[in-house]
């Protein structure tokens, strides 16, 4: 994770006490002046918070009500972080209600190397309970909200045929850490037109030399046409969604313009080309070494839901002025943002609390950002419409197989069709913003 020394420094306001070190209210003075120099809605920071509350709250009560994203957490304290499914258990899932009424929970996610996967479960299962109690309409939300609480899960599941759960077992889940998740990659062939397909989980600084190795195989393979799933991928490394972008379009050179970064009064605006952005990774491939292995494409398909956010947004933005992106699936989340963590690097350390304060907004090379609302698809489709979900990377996947049909021109009378299924709730709680490496 990118970080910035930050030394501590009186406030400029002399109306401040000069609150003891080492005190709540002191940390709290540090907060502040790091926002006020940093924080994109600095200019809508209250001039007289209340120096007396906890940390936590404090820093809330400094944000702006347009802010979904910023957050802060006590490195040294792990309850300060935010625990959800997917970061406890290593899997996600949707309730969802079927064309008929039915309610159901469909496991849409298990990374591997997980709790999860250790555990059994896989995508496409169904959940007909959670520590004991049936899954419903009502109580799939407090069912949800009460997951953290625990540090094991006792869940009743099973699969989906023809609309009935069959093969039910009883699985405990063990809270636990998830490794680092592999690029998927696979090679459709029809009448000799190669589709390359890959599934990135999420931008971690370092993914440039796997995509190089990825796309290297695409250009020996004579790969014409690419989808890339970033349905789950929450972004993370600008830098590695610079990478990536970078392998795809034709007629991009290293200064070709990749992003503007909008700051407040301090941060200004700040233009990178596509070499400036990947540079900001010290672990990257050049643009070179990347550009050696473009596919020069004209288009390129672009899976997403609700769960596609920040660098992954970016990386659907920021292709559009040099190519096609024809985008399937659902509206994305709206992270149009990005930022760094905020440390406190003096040694000693005084201070322990990490900012992950709302820094910049972000634009492609057109100046289009403004997306907070998310990225609409040209295709909408609910990857729901078909049950037991197959696994991704199939043929027979839902959003796959509409992208397949288009490109291989065969029927895709599903596409836009959602089949009237309904997501009632779903268990990301995502909320990182982009970091600038």
């Amino acid at each position: 994770m990118s970080s910035i020394v930050v030394n501590s420094c009186k406030s400029e306001d002399e109306a401040i006490p000069d609150f003891p070190e080492g005190s709540v209210e002191s940390i709290n003075v540090w907060v502040q002046d790091n926002m006020k120099r940093y924080y994109y809605w600095e200019d809508q920071m209250p001039s007289k918070p209340d120096y007396h509350l906890p940390v936590k709250k404090f820093f809330a009560s400094l944000l702006s009500q347009n802010d979904r994203f910023s957050s802060i957490v006590n490195t040294e304290d792990s309850s300060t972080y935010l625990r959800t499914v997917r970061n406890m258990y290593g899997f996600d899932y949707a309730v969802i209600q079927l064309a008929n009424g039915q309610i159901t929970a469909v496991i849409k996610l298990v990374l591997q190397d997980s709790p999860a996967q250790n555990a059994g479960l896989r995508r496409g299962m169904i959940m007909k309970k959670i520590n004991g109690s049936l899954i419903n309409a009502s109580n799939a939300e407090s069912l949800l909200n009460s997951i953290p609480d625990n540090t094991t899960l006792d869940l009743t599941v099973g699969d989906w045929e023809a609309g009935n759960i069959i093969n039910e077992q009883e699985i405990r889940v063990y809270y636990g850490f998830s490794l680092d998740q592999p690029i998927l990659s696979k090679i459709f062939d029809q009448n000799g037109k190669k589709t390359g397909y890959l599934y990135i989980y999420d931008f971690p600084d370092g993914l440039s030399q796997s995509l190089n190795q990825k796309f290297a195989q695409f250009k020996a393979n004579g790969v014409k046409d690419l989808v890339i799933d970033l349905r789950y991928n929450y972004g993370g490394s600008v830098a590695s969604a610079a990478a990536l972008c970078s392998m795809i379009p034709s007629g991009i050179t290293a200064n070709s313009p990749f992003i503007t970064y909008k700051g407040n009064k301090n941060g200004g605006e700040v233009k990178k080309t596509f070499s400036e952005q990947i540079a900001y990774d010290a672990t990257a491939l050049s643009f070179s070494a990347l550009h050696a292995n473009t596919l020069e494409l004209n288009r390129v398909f672009i899976l997403t839901s609700r769960n596609t956010a920040s660098a992954s947004e970016i990386v659907i933005n920021n292709l559009k002025p040099y190519i096609q992106v024809i985008q399937v699936g659902d509206t994305t989340l709206g992270k149009d943002m990005a930022g760094f963590a905020i440390s406190d690097d003096r040694k000693p350390k005084k201070i322990s609390w990490q900012l992950h304060p709302v820094i910049y907004k972000v634009y492609n090379a057109n100046g289009q950002g403004e997306y907070s609302n998310g990225i609409s698809p040209q295709i909408p489709m609910n990857e729901y419409i078909s049950l037991p979900l197959a696994q991704l990377g199939e043929a027979n996947e839902s959003l796959l197989q509409a992208v397949l049909n288009k490109i291989y021109s065969k029927s895709a009378h599903q596409e836009n069709s959602n089949n009237n299924v309904k997501i009632l709730t779903e268990s990301e709680r995502p909320f990182l913003i982009p970091r600038l490496k």
